[in-house]
């Protein structure tokens, strides 16, 4: 796509230079939302990142390395190759500082970046604060959400190789529906095993997922091991993303023309979703702007570190220093609750041992839990930061998080997915904390998606029937019980 500017002559208001032409902004439909994302820069344009940033190459300590799940060594990348592509395996145990981002994933990355960073004028208003607020807006991609940020080269990587077929889990099918999508673009069969209770509470992710071609299954299933395993112990159960993986993976293992695709958690996951922070920083940059404070939801985590990672490299130079805060429900706080321990990614114990922070493999959220960010663990590389002290972590009861999203739906009109509510409900409250004391901060949050197929959750909280779920301290204990005792 040819750079983009916004005209600086004042005779052509709102016109737009296309190598040095000037065009009328109403163009196609697609060329009209590209405009749009730029327009919100404070009519600065910028392009696509080049590249991924690894910020394992910035770190003097560096994150202890996968185990394997039956020897307990660290494991090597033969020991990954039935699971992922190789190239995305070179990806996660690489240290260099940047990689090249394939012309092929650009040009689908032209569909919806870079995204809009917007500032929240009229929540600020509604808040009477001091405080500016941007959000990095990446509800705009066809999935409604940032996970096509790596399920584009994901699947990229393994068409390249000659895999036929991808599989994968998903909770709230943000991620589904994204590895859906990409799998229609290049040509690979799609098979996705959701969480039951999400399966049920939002059809309609289905039906996204089997729009883009995919085959879609209720998780815990009949169809694998693992899943009958679970059904025979518990016929009703809701699911969770670790019962998912291990059904997803079982599938995966057993067929040499089929390769898993996670996505948050693994470090190459959070690799592409640099894409996000790196667009962002030049974003800032343009309009004169430095985040005294960046806030993002966590659940497995590859929303948050995409845009937090690429300003704590700057953080790292000297250059910034801006607070990072993750927020997680208190329904599911991996960070604030969980242990940082080796634990299995999934339930059924098919994984490698990641270190991290875990609520126990075999932690199941309630599921009246609205939304995603429902993982038992967080990323490993996320754990890591924060026990660097690099960033900090709180969590946030659900009807604050939806009271929130109504303020910013009601002030800034886009709905918000449930997982940025928590980010969210922790903005207003530090822009409630600056009226109150005058600052002026700067507040950049990662409002990762809209919230369009998950009007039932905004259903019950406008009933009054959406409650705030009490933490089971003995569910935890004996969760954690279970995480297998590793030296690290």
């Amino acid at each position: 796509m040819p750079f983009l500017t916004i005209s600086g002559d004042k005779q052509w208001p709102g016109c737009l230079m296309l190598n040095g032409k000037q065009m009328h902004e109403r163009l196609s439909n697609g060329f009209r939302g590209r405009a749009r994302s730029v327009i919100n820069v404070n009519s600065t344009a910028i392009e696509i990142p080049r590249q991924w940033y690894n910020l394992v190459a910035d770190l003097a300590i560096k994150p202890l390395p996968p185990l394997h799940p039956k020897t307990f060594e660290p494991v090597k990348p033969e020991d990954l190759s039935p699971l992922f592509a190789y190239e995305l395996i070179k990806q996660e145990v690489t240290d260099e500082r940047f990689i090249d981002i394939p012309e092929e994933v650009i040009d689908v990355y032209r569909l919806w970046r870079p995204t809009p960073l917007i500032r929240a004028k009229r929540l600020e208003k509604l808040l009477d604060t001091p405080a500016r607020i941007y959000y990095k807006y990446e509800g705009v991609s066809p999935a409604g959400s940032h996970k096509p940020n790596t399920a584009v080269p994901q699947v990229y990587y393994n068409a390249q190789q000659g895999v036929k077929n991808v599989v994968t889990e998903t909770g709230a099918g943000q991620w589904g529906s994204s590895l859906a999508f990409a799998c229609s673009l290049f040509g690979l069969g799609c098979e996705v095993w959701q969480v039951r209770a999400s399966y049920y509470q939002k059809p309609y992710r289905k039906l996204m997922m089997q729009t883009w071609g995919a085959k879609v299954h209720p998780s815990p299933s009949d169809i694998t091991q693992a899943g009958r395993k679970i059904l025979q112990m518990d016929p009703s159960s809701p699911g969770s993303l670790g019962i998912a993986i291990s059904e997803a993976v079982e599938i995966a293992a057993a067929n040499d023309d089929t390769k898993y695709c996670l996505g948050s958690v693994l470090n190459h996951v959070l690799l592409h979703q640099t894409v996000i922070g790196e667009e962002c920083i030049r974003q800032m940059e343009a309009i004169g702007e430095t985040p005294d404070l960046i806030i993002g939801c966590t659940g497995g985590g590859s929303n948050f570190a995409g845009l937090s990672f690429p300003f704590i490299r700057e953080k790292l130079k000297g250059k910034i220093n801006p607070v990072i805060r993750a927020v997680e429900p208190a329904a599911c706080p991996s960070l604030t609750k969980g242990v940082y321990a080796y634990d299995f990614g999934d339930t059924a114990g098919m994984t490698p041992l990641m270190k991290m922070h875990t609520l126990g493999h075999d932690f199941i959220p309630d599921p009246i839990h609205a939304g995603g960010l429902r993982y038992h663990g967080m990323a490993p590389l996320i754990s890591h930061v924060h026990e660097l002290g690099f960033m900090e972590a709180i969590s946030i009861p659900q009807t604050e998080c939806f009271q929130g999203a109504i303020r910013f739906a009601r002030s800034e009109g886009i709905i918000p997915a449930p997982e940025p509510t928590h980010a969210i409900a922790a903005t207003i409250q530090e822009a409630v904390r600056c009226r109150e004391s005058g600052e002026s901060k700067v507040i950049l949050m990662a409002m990762c998606g809209h919230g369009h197929f998950d009007l039932a959750s905004y259903e019950k909280y406008l009933q009054g029937s959406l409650v705030d779920l009490s933490f089971e301290e003995e569910k935890i204990k004996e969760s954690l019980a279970k995480v297998p005792q590793v030296q690290a």
